[in-house]
C-alpha cells in the first residue's frame, strides 16, 4: 500500500486532514490524506497519476453511503461534502464509461484496466453471455494470466482453480481448456486481453451497470446505459433499446423514474419505480451523465438538466467532463512512450484457491467482508444467485466432487460434448442473425433473448441497494403474479399506479377530443373567448396605469426616474400642448359648475 500526504502551507489546515483509501481494479490499495475542501477531481487525478494514466475520462471513483447506496464521486464537489460515512473514507476506482470500440483505445495500460473491469463484470454476472462466448472469455483470461499451456507445469484440472463465472460447470471448464490449449497458444497477455475486449463489447450487456426496479405492472426489470442507448432487461430478454438519438429527457419524482423519448415518430414515456428516492436520484444522475458522454459531440453542448418541470423545484445536475468523441480525439494525439504495465502474475493472483481460502475476493467489490472458508463462499454465492436456473450452461460455483464422480460424469458427457458444442455454435449464429433482424426492424420495442440464463447480477454488486426485508435479489425474481399481489398490497405504490392510470386516461381523452370535429370547434371558441378576456384585462390595466403615471409625472415628487422623464422633449411637448390646456379647460368647467351651485 502506498501512502501520500498532501500538505497545505497553513498550519491550521493540517488538523483538517482526512484519510482516504482507494481500492483499485486489481484489489490493491493506495491511501492519501486530503484537506476538507479537496475536490473529487483531485483524488481522481491522484489515482491516475499513480497509474501514469492519460486516458482517464473512462474511469471514476465510486463510494457507498451508510444506506448501502452506491454513488459516483462528483469531480466538481469537495470529497468531504459528498461522503456521508465516518472516516477514514474507503472508495473504489472503477470504469465509469465503457468505450464503444475498445480497439480505438490508444494505450495498452488503458486496455489492461478495462480488461480488469470486464473480468469483474463476468464474475459477478453483470456481463451475461452465451456458452460459446463465456468459454472464449474464460480462455482469454487464463491465457492472459497463465500464458501458454504447459503439460509439465499445469495439472489436468488447472482451470478449476480459477473462479471466472458465478456458475461454472465442468463442461464450461473443458471448453475453456480446449480453447486455451489450441486457439490462443502463442498469444501474449496484451493480445489475449485485447481479444477479450473485442469479444465482450459485442455482447448486449457490455457496459451495463444494472439498476433493479419495477415497471408500472410490478414486473422486475434491470435498467442500464450503454454506448448505444438506454436498455431494459427482463429475465433473459432485452425488452427495450432506446438509442440516444431517440431519448429526449430523463426525470424523476420521488421513487419514480421517467424516460421520455420518440419511437416510430410517436412520443414514448417509460415509467419505473425504484426501492428508495436516493436510488432513483442516483439512477437519474447516471442517465444524464451517460447521455451527455455518448450523445453530445462537444462538451460545450452539455446543458444543466433539471429533474422536474419549470414550475416545481427539483434537482439540477450537469455532467462536467469530456464526451466520448473528444476522448477519442485526445487519445489519438498521445505521443509519449507507452508506460510499463504491471500485471498480476500467477503467484500473485487471488484466483487460485490453493493460495488462499478467500475465493470470492478476487473479483468482488472490495467493500464487502472476506468470507472465511470455501464452504461459506459457496453457500453465500448460492444464496445471492438462487434465482438462476439449475439447468443452464453457467452452473453454480463448482462443488467438491470426488474423482470417481468426476470420471463418471466425464464418461457420460463425452459422447454429447461435440454435439452440444455444435448446437451452441448454431445457437449463437441464430442469435446474431435474430439480433440483426430485430435491430433493423425496430430497436426500441423488440425483445431479444441474450442468453439461456436470467439476467441476475450479484446482489452486492448492483448500484441500487436491495431493501433488507427483501432477502437479497430473490424477491426480485419471483413470478409476476406474486409481484402483482404484493404490489396491490402496498398502498403507496397503489397510489402511484392509480395516478399514472389517471394521467394516461386524461391523455387519451385529450387525443380523442382533438379527433372530434364538434369538440374541435368548441375548443376554438374557448380559445377565442380566452383571448378576448386577456385583451380586456390588458386594456383595463392600461386605463389604470396610464393616469397613475401622469399624476406622478405632474406631481412634485423628486425622484430621479421621474425627473429624467420630465426633462425629455417629448414630455415637455406633451405638458405644454396637451396637459396645460386640458388642465385649464377642466378648471374653467369646475369654476362654472361651482358658481352655478353657489348662485342657486
Amino acid at each position: 500500500m502506498k501512502m501520500l500526504r498532501f500538505r497545505s502551507p497553513s498550519m491550521s489546515s493540517l488538523a483538517q486532514e482526512v484519510q482516504c483509501t482507494v481500492r483499485l481494479l486489481d484489489d490493491s490499495e493506495i491511501s492519501c490524506c486530503i484537506q476538507r475542501d479537496t475536490k473529487g477531481q483531485f483524488l481522481l487525478d491522484h489515482v491516475c497519476n499513480y497509474y501514469s494514466l492519460l486516458e482517464k475520462d473512462y474511469f471514476g471513483i465510486r463510494y457507498v453511503d451508510p444506506e448501502k447506496q452506491r454513488h459516483w464521486l462528483d469531480p466538481s464537489k469537495p470529497v468531504v461534502k459528498q461522503m456521508k460515512c465516518h472516516q477514514p473514507y474507503t472508495m473504489c476506482f472503477r470504469v465509469k464509461f465503457y468505450p464503444q470500440e475498445p480497439i480505438k483505445i490508444k494505450e495498452e495500460l488503458t486496455r489492461y484496466l478495462l480488461y480488469l473491469q470486464l473480468k469483474r463484470d463476468v464474475y459477478h454476472g453483470r456481463l451475461l453471455c452465451p456458452f460459446a462466448d463465456a468459454a472464449y472469455l474464460g480462455a482469454c483470461i487464463v491465457q492472459a494470466e497463465l500464458g501458454d499451456y504447459d503439460p509439465e507445469e499445469h495439472p489436468v484440472d488447472y482451470i478449476s482453480d480459477f473462479k471466472l463465472f458465478p456458475k461454472q460447470s465442468l463442461k464450461l471448464e473443458r471448453k475453456i481448456i480446449e480453447i486455451h490449449q489450441n486457439e490462443l497458444r502463442g498469444q501474449c497477455p496484451a493480445l489475449a486481453e485485447l481479444n477479450l475486449l473485442q469479444r465482450a463489447y459485442t455482447l448486449d450487456t457490455y457496459g451495463v451497470d444494472p439498476h433493479p426496479c419495477k415497471d408500472f405492472t410490478g414486473s422486475t426489470a434491470f435498467l442500464g446505459f450503454t454506448a448505444r442507448g438506454f436498455v431494459v432487461f427482463q429475465g433473459n430478454k432485452r425488452i427495450h433499446l432506446l438509442k440516444w438519438a431517440d431519448v429526449s429527457k430523463f426525470k424523476f419524482e420521488g421513487k419514480t423514474f421517467y424516460v421520455i423519448g420518440v419511437q416510430r415518430e410517436k412520443k414514448l414515456v417509460l415509467t419505473f419505480h425504484t426501492s428508495t428516492p436516493a436510488a432513483c436520484k442516483h439512477l437519474w444522475k447516471c442517465a444524464v451523465e451517460n447521455q451527455a458522454f455518448y450523445k453530445c459531440a462537444k462538451s460545450s453542448q452539455i446543458k444543466t438538466v433539471s429533474s422536474s418541470s419549470i414550475f416545481f423545484k427539483g434537482s439540477r445536475f450537469r455532467y462536467s467532463g469530456r464526451v466520448a468523441k473528444e476522448v477519442i480525439e485526445a487519445s489519438s494525439k498521445i505521443q509519449r512512450e507507452p508506460p510499463v504495465v504491471h500485471r498480476s502474475h500467477f503467484g500473485q493472483s487471488r484466483s487460485f484457491t490453493s493460495l488462499s481460502h478467500k475465493q470470492l475476493i478476487m473479483n468482488m467489490e472490495p467493500l464487502l467482508p472476506a468470507l472465511s472458508s470455501s464452504r461459506e463462499n459457496r453457500d453465500s454465492a448460492d444464496i445471492g444467485l438462487s434465482a438462476l436456473k439449475e439447468s443452464v450452461h453457467l452452473s453454480p460455483l463448482k462443488p467438491s466432487v470426488t474423482p470417481e464422480e468426476a470420471e463418471i460424469e466425464e464418461r457420460e458427457n463425452h459422447g454429447q460434448g461435440r454435439r452440444e458444442d455444435e448446437a451452441a455454435n448454431r445457437t449463437r449464429a441464430d442469435e446474431e442473425r435474430r439480433e440483426i433482424r430485430v435491430d433493423n426492424e425496430d430497436d426500441g420495442c423488440s425483445t431479444l433473448t441474450i442468453s439461456d440464463t436470467a439476467y441476475s447480477p450479484c446482489a452486492s454488486m448492483v448500484p441500487t441497494p436491495v431493501e433488507e426485508g427483501q432477502g437479497g435479489l430473490d424477491l426480485l425474481f419471483q413470478s409476476p403474479a406474486r409481484l402483482l399481489k404484493e404490489l396491490h398490497a402496498d398502498p403507496e405504490m397503489q397510489v402511484e399506479l392509480q395516478a399514472e392510470r389517471e394521467r394516461e386516461l386524461a391523455r387519451e381523452a385529450f387525443r380523442q377530443s382533438l379527433c372530434n370535429p364538434s369538440s374541435g370547434r368548441q375548443q376554438i371558441q374557448a380559445c377565442l373567448s380566452s383571448a378576448a378576456r386577456l385583451v380586456v384585462m390588458a386594456i383595463g390595466l392600461l386605463m389604470i396605469l396610464l393616469p397613475l403615471l401622469l399624476v406622478l409625472l405632474e406631481s412634485d415628487l423628486d425622484i430621479s426616474f421621474l425627473h429624467d422623464i420630465r426633462q425629455t422633449p417629448e414630455f415637455e411637448q406633451f405638458h405644454y400642448e396637451y396637459y396645460c390646456p386640458m388642465r385649464r379647460w377642466f378648471l374653467c368647467k369646475l369654476e362654472l359648475i361651482t358658481e352655478q351651485l353657489w348662485g342657486d
